[in-house]
């Protein structure tokens, strides 16, 4: 059983709330659980140096923690004067999964920033903070549209993420703080809407895990996608 009595199929209970910020051009507050992130899309008039003159934009992101989303408070990283190799990689995978659905050449010389920010962290978060780019980052190209800034097809396909691993010996979905801290093997999978693969990060914490237990998780991970593609459809619907 698991430590949340979930079926080892069975999401946390994922609720996605739009247009949380009176100033951003895209918002959503996302929801796996007791894991919450708020994700803002801001919209700027340029481009990188090294993209001036190419006709094309560019999508970015930043994820932080706030003090106080996990058990003990942890220093702000702008205090410590450096994000932490942890804060690093997990924006530029945000940044990279978002930019593998959008189409730069048609968003034009402008760049949108989404940031990412854990209000309380209980596990998933990257996967959380990826599910809600999308729909802070959809909303964003609306607001465009309606301006006549962009036309269709800027957002080529959904894009979500879920954590996968071997707890106990057994595979599941969704891993929270008290799985993932106790897990055999853990995994994110990032896929689009149509099924693709856009990244896969997997570690055995314990015991190296088998090709077979891999294809168990990854069937798992396009369950979940699955149902969160479902979700954020209906969100922006």
């Amino acid at each position: 059983m698991r430590p949340s009595k979930r079926q080892p199929d069975e999401l946390r209970r994922v609720s996605i709330e739009r247009a949380v910020s009176m100033h951003a051009e895209g918002s959503c507050l996302v929801k796996f659980g007791n894991t919450h992130v708020l994700c803002t899309a801001s919209l700027e008039e340029r481009v990188p140096p090294w993209l001036k003159g190419q006709g094309k934009g560019w999508v970015t992101a930043e994820y932080g923690m706030l003090p106080r989303a996990t058990n003990e408070r942890m220093r702000r990283e702008v205090t410590a004067g450096h994000a932490s190799g942890r804060t690093h990689e997990i924006q530029r995978l945000i940044g990279r999964s978002l930019r593998a659905i959008i189409d730069l050449q048609k968003l034009g010389e402008r760049q949108i920033n989404v940031d990412c920010d854990v209000i309380q962290a209980d596990g998933g978060t990257r996967t959380a903070a990826i599910t809600g780019a999308w729909v802070a980052l959809h909303d964003c190209i609306a607001w465009m549209k309606v301006r006549d800034m962009v036309k269709d097809g800027v957002i080529r396909d959904h894009i979500a993420a879920v954590s996968c691993g071997l707890y106990k010996g057994k595979p599941v979905l969704d891993l929270d703080y008290a799985e993932d801290s106790n897990a055999d093997a853990d995994s994110n999978f990032v896929m689009t809407g149509a099924g693709g693969i856009v990244e896969v990060q997997g570690t055995a914490e314990t015991t190296a895990f088998t090709e077979p237990q891999f294809h168990e998780l990854l069937g798992l991970a396009k369950k979940g996608i699955g149902e969160l593609v479902q979700l954020q459809k209906l969100t922006v619907a």
